[in-house]
């Protein structure tokens, strides 16, 4: 996977932070990256950035707090290739903000930003990568983690802006061990991380936070995942940096999982459209 000659990638969140410089670290590799970010400036630039130096790269916009416009995503990077070899769910929202907020579709924002949007997407985009197998999907989650309250998912009655992201960041984790075992022996692997601790990005100094490490410490781990043939056929895995580590006990309790999915399906509106 390290050689992208003739690969594309597809990464969320790409136009600022740890997401533009994997983009970039990508395009160097030789693959063809696909762009994704709200910012239309800043992600045509990254492009335009990304071709002058001779590599190729497409950008797509699209807010995923609205799930339509995770859709309608999907159907753009349908367009743009016929096959997706990497997919990275990097985009997020931090622990920043005054008060609860919901996204177009009415769900706790960080809940449907940082994990619902990313789910929906893996599951329109499955059968590409599938199809262009050994492929791999990267979520990138946080050593911040909470166990969901599935009597309180949306944060309804006790919110705050630090539980509702460390709660989306397990749901990743959940999400990408539940996956990697549907996914077993297709050919399509699945792992999430905790790419570095407050690495100096727009999100961590929104959230009045010192940063304490480089965007580049936290793209060299995703990468890792991404291209690393130390990951071949290794999957459902959560590493902190780069090292194999082990998430909130709650990531490994398979009631958990089914009952998050079970969740996911319903909201995303894939129920009884992806496997069970």
């Amino acid at each position: 996977m390290a050689d992208g000659k003739g690969r594309t990638a597809l990464v969320t969140g790409a136009s600022d932070g740890v997401g533009r410089v994997v983009a970039s670290a990508l395009a160097k590799q030789g693959w063809r990256v696909l762009v994704h970010g709200r910012d239309r400036p800043r992600g045509e630039a990254l492009v335009h950035e990304i071709e002058r130096a001779g590599g190729r790269a497409t950008f797509l916009a699209a807010d995923l707090a609205s799930l339509p416009e995770v859709r309608r995503l999907a159907d753009e990077v349908r367009k743009a290739t016929d096959r997706l070899d990497l997919l990275i769910n990097n985009a997020g929202i931090g622990t920043a903000g005054a008060g609860r907020q919901t996204s177009a579709d009415g769900h706790e924002l960080r809940f449907a930003v940082n994990y619902l949007a990313g789910f929906l997407l893996t599951y329109l985009l499955l059968p590409l990568l599938k199809a262009s197998r050994p492929a791999r999907i990267v979520n990138v989650a946080s050593a911040g983690q909470q166990a969901i309250d599935f009597s309180d998912v949306m944060l309804t009655k006790h919110y705050s802006g630090i539980a509702a992201y460390c709660q989306s960041k397990l749901a990743q984790i959940l999400f990408t061990i539940d996956l990697a075992d549907e996914l077993r022996g297709s050919g399509v692997i699945a792992n999430a991380l905790h790419p570095s601790t407050y690495m100096n990005t727009t999100m961590v100094r929104r959230a009045g936070v010192s940063p304490m490490s480089k965007v580049e410490d936290g793209a060299e781990a995703i990468l890792q995942l991404a291209v690393s043939p130390k990951l071949e056929g290794r999957s459902g895995l959560y590493f902190n940096v780069l090292n194999e580590a082990r998430a909130n006990p709650q990531a490994y309790d398979a009631e958990a999982r089914r009952r998050l999915r079970a969740l996911s399906l319903e909201l995303t509106g894939l129920k009884g459209q992806a496997s069970s």
